[in-house]
């Protein structure tokens, strides 16, 4: 069945890659964002708008004739940002997400994506670097360590509230550390596989990177194809719930350094820098019920995963010319 789709936050990363998928399915793809990142191939789509959707007026523009919104679009990015920004993310993602609810409910939206993220989880729970898998449930009590959390979890709330007083369908996605080439790798809202994979290709051989924080904090990391493959079988599936989608496999960020390094080639060392924002000690996803529900998991392994984006990176900075430390 060939459907008109929204996807809002499609020159971002993710978004990028969703509406190509999308429109490679035979769908009619509007694509939106505020902008379009030079270093981002950015998918084929039906129309393409660029528009603040801050301002509600927009938001009713994009979404007429819409049968699904993937809403991907937000104020985020690495920890180094998120760590450093609160009023501006509360505002901007909040304004952007109580648009795009409303202007679904009066032109008869069929069905409401929303990406939320495993920020949202509490500190409590995150705490050592051992961790066990973080269950859907596990997000209350609420404790989250940053506003974007906290905006994220009330994002969740928000759908949940339109679903029950409007009867919006809507599907909630918590993303756990997607990464992947064409993702953001510089200019402070990169995320760690970005931001260590540039660090390593911009290094001379021999060199010298530097890690924040101590390196044994933890988390795991999924590629983003199949990231994309998870979401529209949500998107498609009957589930209304937020549910996990992230990769099971536990890593430190020491140990995805390494793995980095290895596949450069190069010979590397490594500092650390404990006065840098790090996050929470350890996150990890609990994948059962994506598994359950979806009939999904992760096929992308870390390594290949990483050596796909590494030469991406390595590329954009011999193409640009510019290394960025």
């Amino acid at each position: 069945m060939t459907l008109n789709i929204l996807v809002t936050g499609a020159g971002g990363f993710i978004g990028s890659h969703l509406i190509r998928q999308l429109y490679e399915q035979g769908h009619f793809v509007r694509a939106v964002d505020i902008k379009w990142p030079f270093y981002r191939e950015i998918g084929r789509c039906s129309e393409k708008y660029t528009l603040d959707l801050r301002d509600y007026r927009n938001c009713e523009l994009v979404v007429e004739d819409m049968d699904y919104v993937f809403h991907l679009a937000a104020d985020m990015g690495g920890i180094g940002y998120i760590t450093s920004v609160g009023a501006d993310i509360i505002f901007n993602n909040t304004q952007m997400t109580l648009n795009l609810l409303k202007a679904s409910i009066q032109s008869n939206v069929t069905r409401f994506f929303y990406s939320s993220s495993a920020c949202v989880y509490p500190l409590y729970r995150q705490t050592t670097e051992n961790v066990t898998g973080l269950k859907e449930s596990d997000a209350f009590p609420a404790d989250p360590d940053t506003y974007y959390g906290w905006e994220k979890l009330y994002g969740e709330k928000a759908c949940a509230a339109f679903s029950e007083d409007y009867g919006l369908s809507v599907r909630i996605a918590r993303y756990h550390n997607v990464y992947g080439p064409y993702g953001t790798f510089r200019g402070g809202r990169e995320k760690a596989p970005a931001a260590l994979c540039r660090k390593v290709a911009a290094a001379t051989n021999p060199g010298e990177i530097t890690i924040w924080g101590d390196g044994k904090q933890t988390r795991s990391f999924l590629y983003i194809q199949d990231c994309v493959e998870a979401t529209i079988k949500l998107m498609e599936s009957n589930y209304d719930e937020p549910l996990n989608i992230g990769s099971d496999q536990l890593i430190s960020i020491d140990e995805l350094a390494d793995l980095i390094i290895k596949i450069s080639g190069k010979k590397i060392t490594k500092k650390y820098d404990v006065t840098k924002p790090q996050g929470v000690r350890g996150r990890n996803a609990d994948i059962t019920l994506a598994k359950k529900i979806l009939g999904w998991k992760p096929k992308v392994s870390l390594e290949e995963g990483l050596r796909k984006t590494y030469f991406w990176v390595e590329s954009q900075l011999l193409h640009h010319k510019k290394i960025v430390r």
